[in-house]
């Protein structure tokens, strides 16, 4: 693990023996127990991205060797914050070992969450953020997405042109986070005039249905700016105006990327990025959380940065089969949805 990240200039000898000494001071603090008791509480629930990221972790608690040494169990507490605090505090009750769980809030889940840090749980995230300093969270907020597409999205439109602007779920850490960060952009050419906007709440339908109101409203849109919800998007476009297609910055939607790859899209006007925080997040935070519970590993940062991929069409790659294998990040349209 890389709790050693960001500690520059060290000689290997002392390294060697300040990572022996976090190792055993990690492992005097933890208890060795037979089964952990572990949640995992979602929240929003409502698309492909968030069914992938929690099958993948329910998958990772059922095969060695978390199989035997995890009591697993799921809660969905929806889009509701005092729900989802209610069920965090039913977990604390339950007597939890540790919490994954992804947020509806940055700041007023905190309180619970440092309930659970003062019976000595273990409280993670995964892809959105927490600001409770007890809380480890795993994410990708930190590379930029929102400031990094919009330029990508200016420059490829010459600074000017009207823009759609799709939200994702209100009050998470990524959509005020990366939110900001796009309008910082945005706001600094004038050309560029943001001419309707809405809640996609991350939905492919629920995108697909704002952008139709809006392009009937608006028919010269020239780009769209979206997190997930990027496939519904542009196929509002491709069904109102078929022939003049925008300019976006998307998720990583197999459907979508296909699509931003494809010549004849391209022909018709279509330009885009795909960026987004993979499901694995997920997994990948359970393992982390396990690894800190079990005393194998110690964490000093609160936030570890998950990788976030940057593909243009030119480095869209058909992957020939099921797998990804050879670099591969698109699978042909025959083997997955459009969302997967």
């Amino acid at each position: 693990m890389e709790a050693m990240r960001g500690r520059k200039g060290i000689g290997k000898a002392a390294a060697a023996a300040l990572a022996s000494a976090l190792c055993m001071a990690t492992l005097g603090q933890a208890q060795a127990k037979d089964t952990y008791k572990v949640f995992l509480n979602m929240s929003y629930s409502g698309n492909s991205w968030q069914a992938a990221a929690a099958n993948g972790i329910k998958a990772l608690a059922a095969t060695p060797p978390y199989d035997k040494m995890v009591e697993f169990k799921t809660v969905i507490s929806g889009t509701d914050v005092q729900r989802q605090i209610s069920d965090l505090q039913s977990m604390i009750a339950a007597g939890a070992d540790a919490i994954l769980f992804y947020p509806l809030s940055p700041t007023a889940l905190n309180r619970v969450v440092k309930q659970a840090c003062d019976k000595g749980i273990a409280v993670f995230t995964y892809d959105v953020t927490v600001t409770q300093a007890c809380a480890h969270n795993v994410s990708s907020i930190t590379a930029r997405y929102g400031a990094n597409t919009a330029q990508w999205m200016v420059n490829q439109m010459g600074g000017k042109g009207e823009v759609v602007f799709n939200h994702g779920v209100a009050g998470t850490t990524v959509t005020n986070t990366y939110d900001e960060q796009a309008y910082g952009v945005f706001k600094k050419y004038p050309g560029i005039k943001i001419v309707g906007d809405f809640y996609g709440n991350w939905n492919d339908a629920t995108s697909q249905e704002e952008v139709a109101k809006i392009l009937a409203a608006h028919p010269n849109i020239d780009g769209i700016w979206s997190v997930d919800g990027s496939y519904g998007s542009l196929q509002a476009v491709i069904n109102g105006r078929p022939d003049r297609l925008v300019t976006m910055a998307g998720q990583s939607n197999n459907g979508y990327r296909l699509a931003i790859a494809d010549p004849a899209m391209q022909a018709k006007g279509l330009k885009g990025v795909s960026s987004s925080s993979g499901p694995s997040v997920g997994g990948y935070a359970f393992k982390l959380m396990m690894e800190v519970v079990t005393g194998k590993t110690k964490l000093e940062q609160q936030n570890v940065e998950f990788p976030l991929p940057w593909v243009e069409p030119q480095d869209v790659k058909v992957c020939p089969g099921e797998d990804f294998v050879d670099g591969c990040n698109t699978f042909p349209a025959d083997k997955v949805s459009p969302l997967f």
